[in-house]
């Protein structure tokens, strides 16, 4: 990131370009997908998906499970499309019989799913969902959001037959921010070809995109928008370092520091998760209820004091209620840097601090 920005143009780039492009397809697990690599945040993930995969009043199921399942669908409504949504508690998740309940009911152009919601925490189980809808619905578009999951919870997108993963460079991908990341399949694309109304959106369009991303695989320059060449480069360090360390080590490795975190909280710390279970909790962050009499204001600026940031709540019901923590990639895949347990150490330091007792 610090090194000087080559032209976007350059066969250094173009080269770093086509090979982050491929190896995305390869960290997506996706044989047959176009990768999608864009100047943007997250979010910009959720208006490429409406805007191109939707038109005015189709039917879309979006599987909630927090703040950023609600965001979506606001993205989803902003393109006329109409949405219903299959909820949990807080906390919780829906069953897969509710979602398949749900798909029974009405002819559904797309179902979205957020594979782990950064609000809450939970993770869900995106095959049996998608299994279940596949029995009703198996033209449906299946769309994830895996901005807090992809690079540490397990994700196989041909496998799976998720139709668009969707995720942001700055989590278990291990790049600053700034870059959304997509992988289409040929069912989303050939739904996009025919679609009867023009896409309602110029930066996210498909059209504009895809044969950049076609030409910089295939090793050719081309142009839309000026692509953030140093995120790109970063980006494909990043994953060339993951498929190197093998991806079902990574998943195994993030499983076991999060069941670490998460028993060291409960057991030895006596905290309460936001999740109404270990296991509906996702590999990537933690999300941590403040003990009985401690606020965030109080306990956060503690937490910094001794060597560790988190992050208050974002659910907006119970955002004043918690704290949430973070434990992926390096901070999870490499151990010598210590971060887990500085992370663990200040939280108890603090709440000793603010006399908590455990």
């Amino acid at each position: 990131m610090s090194e000087p920005t080559q032209s976007h143009v350059s066969p250094s780039f173009i080269e770093d370009f086509g090979s982050a492009l491929q190896k995305t397809r390869e960290v997506f697990m996706s044989k047959d997908g176009q990768p999608f690599i864009l100047s943007g945040s997250g979010a910009l993930g959720w208006d490429f998906i409406a805007a191109n995969f939707l038109e005015p009043g189709d039917n879309v199921l979006v599987v909630n499970t927090g703040y950023f399942s609600d965001r979506w669908a606001d993205c989803i409504k902003a393109y006329q499309a109409d949405v219903t949504h299959v909820r949990a508690d807080i906390g919780d998740r829906p069953t897969t019989e509710a979602v398949e309940n749900a798909v029974k009911q009405k002819k559904y152009k797309m179902v979205t799913i957020t594979h782990v919601d950064t609000s809450t925490g939970v993770v869900v189980d995106v095959k049996s969902y998608a299994e279940a809808i596949r029995r009703h619905l198996p033209n449906a578009l299946i769309c994830t959001d895996g901005v807090c999951s992809l690079g540490a919870e397990e994700f196989r997108q041909s496998d799976w037959d998720i139709d668009v993963m969707m995720t942001a460079s700055q989590k278990a991908l291990g790049t600053p921010p700034g870059l959304c990341i997509l992988v289409a399949s040929p069912r989303a694309l050939d739904v996009y070809r025919s679609r009867k109304s023009p896409v309602l959106n110029c930066y996210a369009a498909l059209s504009n995109w895809l044969p950049i991303m076609q030409a910089y695989e295939n090793r050719k320059p081309s142009y839309f928008g000026t692509p953030a060449v140093n995120l790109v480069r970063a980006l494909n360090l990043s994953l060339t370092k993951i498929l190197a360390g093998g991806l079902p080590n990574r998943f195994k490795k993030h499983d076991q520091v999060s069941l670490y975190v998460k028993t060291k909280l409960i057991s030895q710390l006596s905290l309460e998760l936001v999740t109404t279970s270990l296991e509906k909790g996702g590999n990537t962050l933690t999300a941590i209820k403040y003990p009985p009499g401690i606020t965030g204001p109080a306990l956060l600026p503690k937490i910094a004091e001794h060597g560790a940031v988190v992050a208050g709540g974002l659910h907006p019901k119970i955002a004043s209620e918690y704290f949430r923590i973070s434990h992926m990639g390096i901070s999870a895949m490499e151990e010598s840097r210590g971060h887990i347990d500085t992370m663990l150490n200040a939280i108890s330091a603090a709440l000793k601090d603010l006399n908590h007792k455990f």
